[in-house]
């Protein structure tokens, strides 16, 4: 199941590629990095979070179209004591201006497979507290450097509609589990029938099958952003 859907920062359109965004932090201790993360949320900006990379916890928010804008954020934030030492993280750094579509679409995955064993909580954004469904895909999506919305029904919204039959790893997978008919949960295509996802309170992050009996029977529609 989706979380809440808090008013976001990001001034982008919807899975749009990430172009400036902010890095807040690189710390030793995971609580520092959360806490900061929080702290963040609570301001105002919905898409923070945080992740680890070569040892450090670090946080990162925001899609501004210039080098200039997000530096003029960031300033903002320091000056009302939300944060402290910051970088702007460029747009060439990422996965998604690096590679092919095919070397993006394997990124993706290894990313998502990163997270498996992470336990589910609702609204979570953290490899620590845990993931909801949307939190995991747009976490793993803006590490790879593309702005994804934060909800699995507006996530199905902003992306272009792809036949089961023609699924790629990387696309994301929809579903309905309470037999509404509306999106409310959503898994990364791995490829060969298999999808990731953060299945529901009291589980952790986790490998399915499409074509198993439940997620055959509540499958809505695949959507494509690359």
């Amino acid at each position: 199941p989706s979380g809440p859907a808090p008013a976001a920062v990001s001034t982008a359109p919807p899975a749009a590629g990430l172009q400036y965004t902010i890095q807040v932090g690189a710390f030793r201790d995971q609580e520092n990095a959360l806490r900061l993360a929080e702290k963040l949320r609570r301001s105002g900006i919905a898409d923070a979070f945080s992740y680890v990379e070569g040892g450090y916890h670090k946080v990162r928010f925001g899609n501004f179209p210039t080098h200039a804008e997000a530096r003029s954020v960031a300033k903002r934030l320091r000056k009302r004591g939300i944060i402290s030492s910051w970088f702007v993280v460029r747009p060439e750094s990422y996965a998604a201006r690096r590679f092919a579509p095919d070397g993006l679409r394997r990124s993706i995955v290894a990313t998502a497979s990163e997270f498996i064993g992470v336990p589910y909580r609702w609204g979570g954004t953290s490899r620590k507290t845990g993931f909801d469904c949307s939190g995991l895909s747009m976490v793993v999506y803006r590490l790879n450097g593309i702005d994804l919305p934060r909800t699995s029904r507006r996530q199905f919204t902003a992306g272009r509609p792809v036949p089961k039959e023609r699924l790629l790893p990387g696309d994301l997978v929809f579903f309905s589990t309470d037999g509404s008919g509306r999106v409310n949960h959503v898994g990364i295509y791995a490829g060969n029938g298999v999808f990731i996802h953060a299945p529901r309170a009291g589980k952790k992050i986790t490998k399915a099958r499409l074509g198993s009996g439940y997620f055959r029977r509540h499958f809505v529609g695949a959507r494509r952003f690359l």
